[in-house]
């Protein structure tokens, strides 16, 4: 009895010197693990104390992996301009279009059906994805070229030939995707995430300036443009996010602008830069219940991540969307709104041309520098860069 009471504490203390070396074992695989990371993975976090804060590790600029990363955990999980209701005015009427096209590149359309409801809906056929509408239209219903699927304005599956013998057909699969929509006034916006709830993003902007009569604004093709920039798009929004260059760069902007009274104000996926005059022209006549009332107000800049900034002037409005196109280069759209006509290209709001350019030179310098192998991190600035460093904490967030 003795030996064999001796033999089990034997064998119980071999079993639990296993258990103990099995234990350091995974640990010691979870801390090489957790190097592992901490040797590939750059420090995208960002100290929520802009006093003690460093910028995002310059891999978020310069490593394609990241680039590529972004359309998912950014871009697909946001909000983005689809247009505006000018495209399909009348029931029947069909917008194709691709969001992002050349980043995400997804194919979508905008719908109206009798009833005057407005759809976004996927593009793409849910028998053998083909594109289902290639150009701008009128039509009673959507109809695949392909094989002859037929669909609601409102997406839903309607019949198809020769599938009267496939089982459990048709169902829920086989209508076309259909995504959010917000609609501010004529404008559209719509996310890949049918979950995304719209006010975190754009509440805080159509309440602060729920006065404006945005119905009014009327887009004027003619006065937009797009343009090339040789830059990250995130380097483009960090340009935007702060007034902290504006007496260094935009000479004439600076003129207009006092440098001394521009604030930011932060919210949760959205910020506003307050653009105060520094005389009497060229201002809002803002109402009474205004939280700005009493101030000279010149320009509202209000920015909605990831990427667009939506810029209000006495004029109107200059909508600025910012679309990736490879990592070192984005295309800039200045989709032109006019509501006052006398007082365009006035004030802040002047020469946005002449502002863009020299945006451009500064922006797409930093893109030269930012490669650098001596360049790894910069500061903030506490008074002056709170957008900026705003814009890659919600950055941190995603990623």
């Amino acid at each position: 009895m003795q030996h064999q009471s001796l033999t089990t504490a034997v064998q119980e203390g071999n079993a639990q010197r296993r258990t103990e070396v099995y234990s350091l074992s995974k640990v010691f695989h979870l801390f090489s693990y957790l190097t592992f990371l901490s040797i590939i993975m750059p420090a995208f976090t960002v100290d929520p104390n802009i006093a003690k804060a460093k910028t995002i590790s310059t891999e978020f600029y310069t490593d394609p992996h990241y680039f590529t990363a972004a359309k998912e955990k950014i871009f697909s999980q946001t909000w983005q301009f689809a247009g505006d209701t000018g495209f399909v005015n009348e029931p029947g009427e069909c917008y194709p279009f691709y969001l992002l096209e050349n980043y995400l590149d997804e194919p979508l359309v905008l719908t109206k059906n009798k009833e005057n409801n407005i759809f976004c809906l996927s593009n793409v056929c849910t028998h053998r994805g083909t594109i289902v509408v290639h150009e701008q239209c009128k039509v009673a219903h959507l109809r695949c070229r392909y094989h002859g699927r037929l669909f609601n304005l409102d997406g839903a599956f309607r019949s198809m030939p020769e599938f009267k013998e496939v089982e459990n057909f048709p169902s829920k699969d086989d209508d076309l995707t259909r995504l959010p929509i917000f609609q501010w006034g004529n404008w559209l916006f719509t996310s890949l995430n049918k979950s995304c709830r719209s006010e975190p993003y754009f509440k805080e902007m159509t309440d602060r300036i729920g006065w404006l009569p945005v119905n009014d604004f009327v887009f004027r093709p003619q006065l937009s443009k797009s343009y090339l920039v040789n830059a990250h798009w995130a380097l483009y929004c960090e340009n935007y996010l702060e007034g902290f260059h504006i007496p260094f760069v935009h000479a004439g902007l600076n003129a207009v602008i006092d440098f001394g009274n521009y604030t930011t104000e932060l919210f949760k996926y959205s910020s506003l830069q307050l653009g105060i005059a520094k005389d009497e022209e060229d201002i809002f006549d803002l109402p009474a219940d205004s939280p700005d009332h009493g101030k000279k107000v010149a320009a509202y800049y209000f920015w909605v991540f990831p990427n667009m900034m939506f810029n209000f002037y006495p004029w109107g409005l200059s909508i600025n969307l910012i679309q990736p196109l490879n990592i070192q280069q984005c295309k800039v759209s200045f989709l032109t709104y006019v509501w006052k006509e006398d007082k365009f290209n006035s004030g802040a709001g002047a020469d946005l041309n002449i502002v863009e350019m020299e945006d451009e030179e500064v922006v797409e310098a930093v893109q030269k520098g930012i490669r650098s192998r001596f360049y790894k991190y910069g500061r903030y600035s506490v008074t002056r860069e709170q957008g900026t460093h705003h814009f890659h904490r919600i950055i941190s967030e995603f990623m």
